[in-house]
């Protein structure tokens, strides 16, 4: 789950940074700071400030430099206006949320409360605050909003049909957005992203479990590993490029949706065989269904089962982005390919794994 703290950074940076070249004060205030990118924390009673421990001045001491933290929380609209305020912010990013599709479900009304209301109360502190013509405003959208899907590729004019809690409330934040951009005139603008991963994603999330289940197997600290559906097909790409494409949507001009993706998709059997071929292993499948077993071609060991706990009541079975827009308009396109991904979130896997087999 993407915590839901602010950060505030730039504005004091000794050199511009991209487009503060005219001398104009920018201010970026990043809901969801503790996600896989820097954004607003909400309050804990343990430290979740892990993921970006290396974004202080001081990872040690947690000093900040340009980037300062904001306890907030977006089911809390006292302190998104008061954060705003004190800011005064030049681009917001609303990238905090209960972003995890399968916890929606046991969590709907929390997550209708933070993805979708939350959004609602984030564009309101802007309008409360004065700050319509003086702020560009991102929401994180998602590639779930597609859900049962009505056409292959999907892209900005395909109709929406999601199937989970998660995709209903985001739904509504695609749709508030809009109707803020239409009535107040406000820089507002959807990033529809479809998955995006890095080293840093939430370890419930399938393709971070399944990259450090096989680095512990790697590192003989664990034998099997269980997954939900093997078949669901996504279009991954990495971290890193979709966040440039976020940031080109708001150095735009006008505010426009795009949809952000590879245009390749693949399995998680195929993210788990490439995760595995990174340690020298060759997975064999056995059986069918609930009884299927991911077996290990040379040693005949078992490494992967199916639990029915990890299916979704509806699931969501294809997922493809069309980027031709974002091609075109943006200039982006992603650069790191699935093989790279997959390679890259294992080797860090078992790098974290070596110090602390149990992160």
């Amino acid at each position: 789950m993407n915590e839901h703290r602010a950060a505030a950074a730039g504005g004091d940076s000794p050199a511009p940074s991209d487009g503060e070249a005219d001398g104009k004060r920018k201010v970026a205030i990043i809901t969801g700071i503790t996600g896989q990118v820097h954004g607003i924390i909400r309050r804990s009673s343990s430290f979740n400030t892990g993921r970006i421990e290396h974004l202080y001045k001081n990872p040690r001491t947690h000093l900040e430099g340009n980037m300062r933290l904001h306890y907030g929380d977006l089911t809390d609209s006292t302190c998104l206006v008061k954060i705003i305020n004190e800011v005064k912010p030049t681009e917001i990013y609303n990238l905090g949320a209960q972003s995890h599709v399968k916890i929606s479900f046991d969590l709907a009304e929390y997550t209708a409360d933070v993805d979708g209301v939350g959004t609602l109360r984030l564009l309101d502190a802007i309008k409360t605050c004065g700050l319509i013509n003086a702020v560009k405003f991102y929401q994180a959208s998602t590639s779930e909003l597609f859900g049962k899907v009505q056409e292959i590729p999907q892209k900005e004019t395909t109709p929406f049909y999601p199937r989970s809690p998660y995709g209903a409330a985001k739904l509504y934040a695609y749709w508030i957005v809009v109707n803020f951009r239409e009535a107040y005139n406000l820089f507002a603008v959807n990033g529809i992203l479809f998955n995006h991963e890095s080293p840093r994603r939430g370890s419930n999330f399938v393709t971070r479990k399944i990259s450090r289940s096989v680095a512990k197997i790697h590192l003989r600290q664990l034998d099997c590993f269980s997954l939900g559906n093997l078949d669901a097909k996504r279009d991954w790409g990495h971290a890193k490029d979709y966040i440039e494409a976020m940031w080109l949507m708001v150095q735009q001009d006008e505010p426009e949706d795009f949809i952000i993706a590879t245009g390749e998709v693949h399995s998680v059997r195929e993210f788990v065989e490439k995760a595995f071929k990174h340690i020298e292993k060759t997975i064999v499948w056995e059986g069918e269904g609930e009884n299927e077993v991911g077996r290990c071609k040379e040693t005949g060991q078992i490494h992967v089962r199916v639990d029915p706990k990890y299916y979704r009541p509806t699931e969501v079975d294809f997922l493809q982005g069309d980027s031709t827009k974002a091609l075109q308009k943006l200039g982006w396109k992603p650069r790191v390919a699935f093989d790279e991904l997959v390679r890259e979130m294992v080797a860090a896997d078992i790098e974290l794994m070596k110090t602390n087999p149990n992160a």
